[in-house]
C-alpha cells in the first residue's frame, strides 16, 4: 500500500464563511487565492476557468450552494429556498460537459428538500463530506491504477488531474503519484493546447512535489509511443457514458487512436460520480464550445475571413480504453461491458 502524501497544492480552501479559489490561469507565474462569499461568484470561477477539472468544479459547486443558504437564509426571507435553487441553477450553467457539476448539485438539492428549521450546518456537512470523499476515493483510484502498472517502463498523461483538478490527491495524476512512490517510472506530460494545462499545471503540480516529469508537444506524442518510451497513456475524465465511452479534454481521443496504433495502453481513472446514468453511449454528450478569442491570436480578432474552432473535450470510444479506474472498482477492456456494475456496487 502506497503512503499518500497530500499534495502540497490545494486548489479549494474552504473557510467556514468562504471559499477560496487558486486562480489557475494565473499559475505557474503566480498562486492568486480569489475569495468567494456568493454563488454568483462560484458560478463565475467555474465558467472563466479559474477553478477547473471535474472533481473540482463539482466540489466548488457544492460550497457555492452552501454560501448561497448562509446569505439568503440568515435574510430571514419567506422564499430563501427559492432563491438558493435560482443560485444552483446558476452554478448549473457555469459548464455544460462535466457531469460531476451536476451530481454534486443534486446531492445539495436533496439535502435541502430534507431540510429541518435551519438548514445552514446540513448543506455544510454535505459539501464538506463531497469534498472529503473525493480525496478518499482519489486515494483509492490512485492505488487500483498503480496496481495496473507492476511493469511500465514511461505514462504519458494529458491535460491536469492532479490535486488542482480535484480535492487534493488527483485521479490520473493520483496513479501517477502512487505508481512513482513504488518504483522510479518516467512521466511525459502534453503541453495540452490551447490552455496549456500540462504545461502550466501538471508539469508545475509534480515539481511543487518534486516528482520528475518530462514536458513534451501535443504533436510529439506519436513519436514518442514509436520511440517505445511509454507503455500508458493515462487521463482523467469529465462524463462517462453507460457504454465506456469517456469525454475528456480536446486531444484524448487523438492520443487513443496514436495509443491503439502503436500497442499503448490506455487508462481512465475517475470517481463514479463522472459516470452519468442518463446516457448509453458518448454520442449524447454534450462538448463545450468556448470562444474563439481563446483560440485565436488578438491580430486576427476583428479579420472577417479568420474564425475559429474551439471544442474543448472530445469523446472516446470505449473500444479504445484499456481499462476505466474508479473507487469502486476496475472495469477491463469496458467495451465488453460498459461500466454499468459500477453503480450498483
Amino acid at each position: 500500500m502506497t503512503k499518500h502524501n497530500q499534495s502540497g497544492v490545494q486548489a479549494l480552501l474552504w473557510t467556514g464563511h468562504s471559499l477560496k479559489v487558486l486562480d489557475q490561469r494565473q499559475l505557474p507565474e503566480q498562486m492568486v487565492y480569489d475569495d468567494y462569499v456568493d454563488a454568483a461568484g462560484i458560478a463565475e470561477a467555474i465558467k472563466s476557468m479559474r477553478v477547473r477539472g471535474a472533481p473540482a468544479i463539482g466540489i466548488a459547486a457544492a460550497y457555492g450552494v452552501v454560501l448561497s443558504v448562509n446569505r439568503h437564509f440568515l435574510s430571514s426571507n419567506g422564499h430563501w429556498k427559492d432563491t438558493v435553487l435560482a443560485d444552483i441553477e446558476l452554478l448549473a450553467n457555469s459548464r455544460p460537459t462535466a457531469v460531476n457539476l451536476f451530481w454534486a448539485l443534486n446531492r445539495m438539492k436533496a439535502v435541502l428538500e430534507h431540510v429541518n428549521s435551519n438548514p445552514i450546518a446540513d448543506v455544510q456537512a454535505c459539501a464538506e463530506a463531497i469534498h472529503a470523499g473525493d480525496i478518499v476515493a482519489n486515494y483509492t483510484m490512485a492505488e487500483l491504477g498503480a496496481d495496473l502498472l507492476a511493469n511500465a517502463k514511461g505514462i504519458l498523461t494529458h491535460c491536469n488531474t492532479g490535486a488542482l483538478a480535484t480535492g487534493g490527491y488527483g485521479t490520473a495524476l493520483g496513479v501517477i503519484r502512487s505508481a512513482h512512490a513504488r518504483k522510479p517510472v518516467n512521466i511525459y506530460a502534453g503541453e495540452t493546447r490551447p490552455w496549456l494545462q500540462g504545461q502550466r499545471l501538471t508539469v508545475w503540480e509534480l515539481g511543487q512535489d518534486e516528482i520528475p516529469v518530462t514536458l513534451i508537444a501535443d504533436s510529439a506524442a506519436a513519436w514518442l509511443m514509436k520511440s517505445g518510451a511509454i507503455d500508458w497513456v493515462i487521463v482523467g475524465a469529465d462524463r462517462i457514458a453507460l457504454n465506456g465511452d469517456t469525454a475528456n479534454k480536446i486531444g484524448t481521443y487523438s492520443l487513443a487512436v496514436l495509443a491503439k496504433q502503436h500497442n499503448v495502453n490506455m487508462m481512465v481513472v475517475a470517481p463514479t460520480s463522472t459516470i452519468d446514468g442518463t446516457i448509453k453511449s458518448g454520442n449524447e454528450i454534450e462538448i463545450e464550445q468556448r470562444q474563439q478569442s481563446e483560440l485565436l491570436p488578438a491580430c486576427y480578432k476583428d479579420n472577417p475571413y479568420i474564425k475559429a474552432w474551439n471544442p474543448v473535450f472530445d469523446v472516446t470510444p470505449a473500444e479504445l480504453i484499456t481499462a476505466i479506474v474508479t473507487e469502486k472498482g476496475v472495469v477491463l477492456e469496458p467495451v465488453k461491458n460498459g461500466v454499468n456494475e459500477l453503480l450498483i456496487i
